[in-house]
């Protein structure tokens, strides 16, 4: 941050204008427009296929909660995954508060990239997840079809698995149930389009 600036503030978030998602990152501001549609359709498949492969409804008490969106925060930092998922065993009640974010870190984080987005989502939130004891981290490219799989290590993030194009896959930690990525990319065959 630069000398003399002030921490952003939630304040900040809220001024932002109607449609723009902000996270506060080591008291910085950072603020995007809603994502694009490519984007956006990426992580509506995922979530559909994770939650009726692990969703607390399908599997009850080893079932998962997945939240689109969900505004965490991490004492001063407010962080928007695309996707998250906890445990049910370990958060049973993590619906019961009537708040518009989620103060307890995630098992597992999904940011999906994009052009404007992904120098943030490969770093600093990266680190950030891992700092709070997030288990399991996805970086999804939809422009290079691709999926990486990162496992928490005792100091850093390591990579479990990439994978990509039409590719079935057992991605941890929902490994129990095969994923078709070639679901994810498009109903058509044409790649996300460059920046």
């Amino acid at each position: 941050m630069a000398k003399g600036k002030r921490p952003a503030t939630y304040e900040d978030i809220e001024a932002l204008p109607p449609g723009w998602v902000g996270e506060i990152i080591d008291d910085e501001l950072w603020a995007f427009p809603r994502p694009a549609r490519w984007h956006a359709w990426v992580a509506s498949e995922l979530g559909v296929e994770l939650g009726r492969a692990f969703g607390v409804r399908r599997r009850g008490p080893d079932g998962w909660w997945f939240v689109d969106e969900p505004e965490l925060h991490f004492g001063r930092q407010v962080l928007v995954p695309d996707l998250a998922g906890w445990r049910y065993e370990r958060a049973p009640g993590l619906l019961e508060r009537n708040e518009p974010f989620f103060d307890l870190a995630p098992d597992w984080v999904c940011e999906v990239l994009s052009p404007s987005t992904a120098a943030l989502d490969r770093g600093r939130k990266l680190a950030l997840y891992h700092q709070e004891g997030v288990s399991h981290a996805w970086l999804v490219d939809p422009r290079a079809r691709t999926l990486e799989v990162y496992r928490r290590g005792k100091k850093r993030w390591k990579l479990a698995a990439s994978h990509g194009g039409e590719d079935v896959v057992r991605a941890e930690p929902f490994d129990a149930e095969p994923l078709d990525l070639g679901w994810l990319w498009s109903p058509g065959s044409t790649p996300a389009p460059g920046p």
